[in-house]
């Protein structure tokens, strides 16, 4: 009988602890599934969100938008290098030519016509390079641009556009305003390309920074070629609406404020 009782008494123990059991799943998610519910609530939790870019920028009273390589400096100190793919190295590498492209063919232009903008804005052009050579600095890459002379490029395709360029802008004055403009939509095409190829904050704030600076040399060729020719430039490489949406819009300024309204560039 005794027996029994105990038997009895074991039953009632597991059947209420069997009810407990039953009662907390039915009520609480077990540690797994609240983790799993968690993630699926929030798949991206744990993404940063992407650093502003910084300006970097000097604007003149003209147009002519340099880099300033202090405020560069400065705000790498802020950002940390990561490997590089070959499509990002590839884009930096052609992206410093490019850059030498347009300060040779300004350059080479102002020895013809005399005209200011072309100097002035090769030396800004001096300075992008100089920008694009900070990421190749920092990343241990080869300068395609070391040695070379005005004029030279170790990138065939740079130049066969260069003797292009510089031929066609010998044969007037606004023929060469009108090379300087096609240089700047290349120049953001190519910039803007390079931004989706690349994530990383580094390689993004030099080219949004030398983006800024094509659009407003556009703006300072395409403008000269009115006030010295009365032409209206018609954009060549550009979507017409995206060239429109440029040149309508006042000249944007530098890092620091300077530059207001829309300039003539020389």
């Amino acid at each position: 009988m005794k027996t029994d009782k105990l038997f009895r008494n074991l039953l009632q123990t597991v059947g209420l602890l069997s009810l407990m059991v039953l009662v907390a799943c039915t009520t609480s998610p077990t540690a797994a599934s609240a983790a799993a519910s968690a993630t699926l609530t929030h798949p991206a939790a744990t993404i940063a969100a992407p650093a502003p870019v910084s300006d970097v920028t000097t604007v003149d009273e003209n147009g002519s938008t340099a880099i300033d390589q202090i405020a560069l400096t400065s705000a790498f100190d802020q950002v940390a290098t990561d490997q590089l793919g070959d499509t990002e190295i590839e884009g930096i590498l052609y992206m410093r030519e490019e850059e030498k492209l347009a300060r040779d063919v300004y350059l080479t232009l102002y020895q013809e016509w005399e005209l200011p903008v072309f100097q002035n804005i090769a030396g800004s052009e001096a300075t992008h390079m100089e920008a694009v050579k900070t990421l190749i600095d920092r990343y241990g890459l080869e300068d395609p641009a070391a040695g070379q002379d005005i004029g030279t490029f170790t990138n065939p395709t740079l130049q066969e556009l260069y003797d292009q360029l510089v031929a066609d802008g010998n044969k007037s004055l606004a023929d060469a305003l009108r090379v300087g403009a096609a240089i700047e939509e290349i120049d953001i095409l190519d910039l803007e390309e390079q931004v989706a190829q690349t994530d990383k904050a580094d390689i993004q704030l030099v080219y949004e920074n030398l983006m800024k600076g094509s659009r407003n040399h556009l703006r300072a060729f395409t403008s000269t070629l009115e006030k010295q020719t009365g032409e209206t430039y018609q954009p060549q490489y550009l979507d017409p609406a995206a060239y429109d949406a440029i040149v309508n819009t006042p000249r944007e300024t530098g890092g620091n404020g300077q530059g207001q309204g829309q300039g003539q560039g020389g």
